[in-house]
């Protein structure tokens, strides 16, 4: 179980998250993340899981366009032309997170967790899962006006699945 985050996440999180690295360990696997609206929770949590911590490579925390650029390697143009908020911007940050570590798989999430400016849509997030040797995949939830932790945390629900899925080999 997850000591840190352990008051603030549903015990399901922390369950969900110990069953996904015990399977990453056992399958010789190591994954990555870059984050953005979760600041680093996805990260956390993972590395809480005692005994498992052969399953994480590493974490990138990118709030603005400047870190995701120089962390990940995303190209200026590709973050100008494009919202960070956005399809283009999570497959750019998964495939970034992938490029500049040694991980098997990479996971990266952007997103409007709270209120923001009027033409920001409050709750929607972009989930992108990159693979070593297959097609990164997207994934966009609308969440809706529920809050940041709220929206912090099905984010992380979300991330969970798609690794989940990941290594069941959908």
């Amino acid at each position: 179980m997850s000591e840190t985050l352990e008051p603030a996440l549903p015990d399901h999180l922390d369950e969900q998250a110990e069953r996904l690295m015990h399977r990453l360990c056992d399958q010789g696997l190591t994954v990555a993340t870059a984050e953005s609206c979760t600041g680093g929770m996805l990260a956390a949590l993972l590395t809480d899981i005692e005994g498992a911590g052969r399953g994480f490579d590493r974490g990138f925390v990118t709030y603005t366009n400047e870190a995701k650029a120089e962390l990940l390697g995303i190209d200026r143009e590709v973050l100008a032309q494009n919202d960070a908020v956005s399809e283009t911007a999570a497959r750019a940050m998964a495939e970034g997170a992938l490029a500049r570590s040694v991980a098997a798989i990479a996971v990266a999430v952007t997103g409007f967790a709270g209120p923001g400016a009027p033409d920001q849509e409050e709750g929607l997030v972009h989930f992108a899962l990159a693979r070593r040797g297959q097609p990164t995949r997207h994934r966009e939830e609308h969440f809706g006006p529920i809050g940041r932790g709220s929206v912090r945390v099905k984010s992380l629900k979300t991330l969970l699945e798609m690794l989940e899925h990941a290594l069941q080999g959908e």
